[in-house]
């Protein structure tokens, strides 16, 4: 049920100077560092999301739908939509966010009520013809522009920033809504649901558990088959090996706690299950590619 579902509020948990925006747009790449590429099932609570690629590919689900799309793409969720995805590791684009309240009042000035039925639908859209000179390419080009003109605006404290926010967000959708009508969408299901299923407790599990450095032997015992098998459904699932899973949860919960807290490394270590600082410092330099406080210190000399 959608009250089981996490609701991610991105000014509380990524960036606080985004709390009470009703735009914000960040780099896919800064996000998936400090989130990771595996993101569970979760839902954006009066707030509809465009992930924009024009690099790389995604394994998502969506709603009960599962897509395996190559970039140029965009997928929407409306809000509390369910999704999940795995990004590959050379995946770059965008991540737009904008409060409903912002596209309703777009809706509410189109009276045939097209916007409101293509952009309440949830979406992945591959734009394959960009590129081949068709009417299309324009389209997807300009999607991409006016993205990147938000990130851009978001950034900055230009005169009249807020009206140029709005005026590039409403650009920007109904540009989503004409390249929904021009490009189909296929859900992949070829997808075996068991596998799925077993993919999606996985990572409950990991949850659950990652604090206490669970073996992948525990895991596959607690879900009943094999640390193989588990393997193969994770690669077939989202293509990233089990193991890379549980280390990268470990690793998020590490960058939020370096990032929004002011405790030592050492208290932070011992509040993830590390019983020796410097076995967490290999671990956090290993898949972080910097010791913990000197990713500490990178990051709080790009906050404001």
């Amino acid at each position: 049920m959608t009250a089981a579902i996490p609701n991610l509020d991105l000014g509380r948990s990524y960036d606080l100077r985004y709390e009470d925006a009703d735009v914000h747009c960040e780099g896919l790449g800064r996000l998936a560092d400090f989130f990771g590429r595996n993101m569970v099932a979760h839902r954006h609570a009066r707030v509809y999301q465009v992930h924009l690629l024009w690099q790389g590919e995604v394994r998502l689900k969506l709603d009960e739908s599962y897509y395996h799309a190559k970039a140029p793409l965009f997928f929407l969720t409306p809000p509390s939509v369910t999704h999940a995805f795995v990004l590959s590791d050379d995946a770059q684009g965008l991540v737009l966010s904008v409060r409903q309240n912002v596209l309703w009042s777009l809706f509410n000035e189109e009276p045939a009520g097209v916007l409101s039925r293509r952009l309440n639908q949830p979406s992945c859209i591959e734009m394959k013809a960009a590129g081949n000179g068709s009417g299309d390419e324009n389209e997807a080009q300009r999607l991409f522009d006016y993205c990147r003109l938000l990130r851009a605006e978001c950034a900055g404290e230009g005169v009249g920033r807020d009206l140029g926010l709005m005026a590039l967000t409403r650009l920007a959708f109904i540009t989503m809504a004409r390249l929904a009508d021009s490009f189909s969408q296929s859900p992949n299901r070829t997808l075996r649901q068991v596998d799925v299923r077993v993919f999606q407790e996985f990572n409950q599990l990991i949850e659950d558990h990652y604090r206490e450095h669970w073996t992948l032997t525990q895991y596959a015992e607690r879900l009943r088959v094999t640390e193989t098998r588990l393997n193969d459904i994770c690669r077939r699932v989202a293509d990233i090996p089990s193991l890379r899973l549980v280390h990268d949860r470990l690793l998020q919960e590490a960058r939020r706690l370096l990032l929004f807290s002011s405790a030592p490394v050492s208290e932070i270590a011992y509040s993830l299950g590390f019983v020796d600082v410097s076995y967490f410092s290999r671990f956090f330099r290993r898949h972080a590619h910097a010791a913990p406080s000197e990713w500490r210190e990178q990051m709080q000399a790009h906050s404001p």
